[in-house]
């Protein structure tokens, strides 16, 4: 079996300090019995059998209005040492409106997008460097041995997860790099904190609210090595269309009912609490990173 040992050390990059998480792996014998990806965590729904590939069709608007960005250190990190970025090709796999894919492109990598819901590729904005294509994490239809990337921007949890990474070892070059991101809510900050109690409490504890546990099958495929985590900071600026805006975009959210209109009461009395002179609130992100290289 695959034993995860996972550590953290204190790192300076770019002239400020990161925790970063570093697991390596030992098939050294153990009493525990070993299992397979889809049996990990098994209490939790698996969000790949939520209907992932049309749930989002009615958010588009929303999500691109009103969805976060990711920090500048993150897309740093995940493009060092991969060579010049005009000669990159990067597979953004889940890519939405092109939020990420926009971030790549902006540094001059040619980005292949990868989204099933035709309305939120159809809401993308056009880059010429980014090509929107049709297809799912666990067929791409792209060709063997082709990209340098592959990266997933809160995505992956939707993704089902044995046969995404067996698709991503094939369409990589090799020991070409995985990234795997999330814009996870901060606990520490009360507005955050609290916004996503009121998330939690209307949506009934959707399973997509413990999605980190989503990390797993990364950590434990044979598929890639040298897994490793970055954490980084990240504020979005909201008035109070924006706060309930950001919430809409969240597909296991109501959009009518009584159930609707009490989460717009909350979300007003939330913006009440926190909002500055200038009228606004802040969401707080721990954005993490997950790299791993082609085994």
């Amino acid at each position: 079996m695959y034993m995860v040992l996972k550590w953290i050390v204190e790192a300076r990059y770019k002239n400020k300090f990161y925790r970063i998480a570093f697991m390596n792996y030992s098939d050294r014998t153990s009493t525990f019995t070993s299992k397979p990806m889809s049996q990990i965590n098994p209490e939790i729904t698996p969000l790949h059998t939520l209907n992932p590939l049309n749930r989002f069709s009615d958010r588009a608007a929303d999500y691109v209005k009103y969805r976060p960005s990711y920090p500048t250190d993150a897309i740093d990190i995940i493009l060092e040492g991969l060579g010049e970025n005009s000669q990159l090709v990067a597979a953004d796999i889940g890519a939405g409106t092109g939020i990420s894919s926009r971030l790549l492109a902006e540094r001059g990598v040619n980005v292949i997008a990868i989204e099933p819901n035709a309305a939120m590729r159809e809401a993308a904005q056009v880059h010429s460097l980014i090509e929107f294509r049709d297809g799912t994490a666990e067929f791409t239809q792209l060709p063997d041995n082709s990209v340098d990337l592959v990266t997933c921007f809160q995505a992956f949890h939707w993704f089902n997860p044995e046969p995404t990474l067996l698709e991503f070892h094939r369409i990589l070059k090799p020991s070409a790099r995985l990234a795997v991101v999330w814009n996870n809510r901060d606990q520490k900050d009360a507005l955050t904190t609290e916004y996503r109690r009121i998330v939690r409490e209307a949506s009934n504890n959707h399973p997509a609210e413990s999605r980190m546990q989503s990390v797993e099958p990364l950590l434990v495929t044979p598929h890639f090595i040298n897994i490793r985590e970055y954490n980084f900071t990240y504020r979005q600026q909201l008035d109070l269309t924006g706060l309930i805006g950001r919430a809409m975009s969240v597909s296991y959210l109501p959009r009518k009912g009584s159930a609707y209109e009490q989460l717009i009461d909350n979300f007003q009395e939330l913006y009440q609490h926190f909002r500055d002179e200038s009228g606004f609130v802040y969401m707080v992100y721990r954005t993490s990173v997950h790299l791993g290289e082609k085994q």
